[in-house]
């Protein structure tokens, strides 16, 4: 007889299932604006000023808009 096991992405799947919603929200959202104060850091140190301000402007501009658009 075949002993059914599982895979563990179906085992983190259910993990992350039981685990408290609004602490894995505020954990991503902490992630998320860390990653984008980096971003913003990045653009800062590797444009001049006035590409860094328009790229700034245009990654802001897409969050808001929920838009992948360039």
């Amino acid at each position: 007889m075949r002993k059914s096991t599982r895979s563990i992405l179906q085992e983190l799947s259910d993990i992350g299932l039981s685990r408290d919603t609004d602490m894995i929200i505020e954990t991503r959202a902490s992630n998320i604006i860390q990653s984008a104060i980096n971003l913003l850091d990045m653009i800062r140190e590797n444009y001049d000023i006035e590409t860094a301000t328009e790229l700034e402007r245009r990654f802001l501009n897409s969050i808001k808009a929920r838009s992948e658009e360039r």
